[in-house]
């Protein structure tokens, strides 16, 4: 029997595969989920209950929390990145870590064909099938639901034909949940006018009374929260915990697809936004005027080509180089005050905090020139604006 690798969730398209790939078409299947951080134990041990009854050979879940914090997280922070300004990637960056790592899986198992169970109406299939074209170029890709463009009706038509009469009610609500944030999915994100209602987030608001925190942040990493020192998966996983009970975070984010059409989802992700906007606030005391400036423009980039599928893209290294070596002076803590729905950063401390310069101090006086030298550095400054204006009447 030839051996395939499948990317598997334990929804009803990837279970349809499991039984479809063993029952007709002859394949020795091995499940494989990939934990960024919505998995809980339980659901683990369910998914290879479910994969094992459907004739999976093997089940396996790889554990790449701290590799999808390493590998693209990280960068993410560095970056600031939130694509069109609201949604911090939470999906999109996870899909491409759990495309690798199964792709690796594959390679290792020498497998001779490896699949997902992605529908041809979205980004996942762009993200997954270009990441097995590069790492596992030698292995065929299979993709039942979309080849066969499957109805959800026709999948539980064919597992009920193969004794498999579980309950396959579509949720309300299609949650995704990560180490970055959760999406959230449902009949109000297939429109342009309604929102969520509240029911719908998975964290509820809980607490009332405002919350002062402080976020410790070493070369641009969160390693402290409260002075409690962590590894920056710890902070981040403490502070959602923390911040998810005021409900904060949430949004609704509309995008151009990789398939060239508009798409719309909520979201919520405490810890991502709340970390972002404290990291930025700090490099705004640390960085220069342009290590900003270009850092700006070089994490847009990056944050694109991860949402398009070109994590494996050569230049995405070059980006995180440069990310990695603006961070060296971006350490320091951040204070910040969360009240229900919103935060507010109040201020940083920071031994390269430039704020703390003995030259002058904005607005109110200086040591550093005098009153003839401002006036000859305007002039200057002016003279291409001056000639311009003066050259075109």
């Amino acid at each position: 029997m030839k051996k395939l690798i499948l990317a598997y969730s334990g929804g009803l398209d990837t279970s349809y595969c499991v039984k479809y790939f063993t029952a007709e078409m002859g394949y020795e299947v091995h499940a494989v989920s990939v934990n960024t951080g919505g998995f809980t134990d339980q659901e683990i041990a369910n998914n290879k209950e479910k994969a094992l009854a459907l004739g999976a050979t093997s089940y396996t879940n790889i554990d790449a929390i701290a590799t999808f914090y390493d590998t693209v997280v990280k960068y993410l922070i560095f970056g600031n990145v939130l694509k069109n300004n609201s949604y911090p990637l939470s999906v999109s960056a996870e899909r491409i870590v759990q495309a690798i790592e199964i792709a690796k899986f594959a390679k290792a198992q020498n497998a001779d064909a490896i699949a997902h169970g992605s529908t041809g109406a979205g980004n996942d299939q762009v993200r997954f099938d270009m990441t097995f074209q590069t790492i596992v170029p030698e292995l065929e890709i299979i993709t039942p639901i979309r080849d066969q463009t499957l109805s959800r009706k026709q999948e539980i038509d064919y597992l009920q034909s193969h004794g498999i009469s579980w309950s396959w009610e579509k949720a309300q609500y299609s949650i995704n949940q990560g180490l970055w944030g959760t999406s959230v999915g449902g009949a109000q994100t297939l429109t342009s006018h309604q929102t969520l209602p509240e029911d719908a987030y998975p964290s509820q608001l809980e607490a009332s009374d405002s919350q002062t925190l402080k976020i410790g942040f070493t070369q641009g990493e969160p390693t402290s929260l409260n002075g409690k020192q962590g590894s920056p998966v710890e902070i981040i996983e403490q502070l959602e915990d923390i911040a998810s009970k005021y409900a904060i975070g949430r949004g609704m984010h509309v995008g151009d697809t990789i398939i060239g059409i508009k798409g719309r989802v909520g979201f919520e992700a405490a810890a991502p936004i709340i970390i972002l906007e404290a990291h930025r606030t700090l490099e705004k005391h640390t960085l220069s005027k342009w290590q900003l400036q270009h850092k700006e423009n070089i994490a847009l980039w990056y944050g694109t080509h991860l949402h398009e599928g070109l994590y494996l893209e050569p230049v995405m290294r070059d980006f995180e180089a440069f990310l990695q070596s603006s961070q060296n002076t971006v350490t320091g803590e951040v204070e910040v005050v969360l009240h229900p729905y919103r935060f507010e950063v109040v201020g940083i401390t920071s031994d390269y905090d430039l704020m703390q310069s003995k030259v002058a101090s904005y607005g109110e006086e200086n040591q550093g020139w005098t009153a003839a030298e401002a006036k000859g550095f305007i002039k200057i400054l002016g003279n291409q604006s001056r000639i311009i204006a003066n050259q075109n009447k």
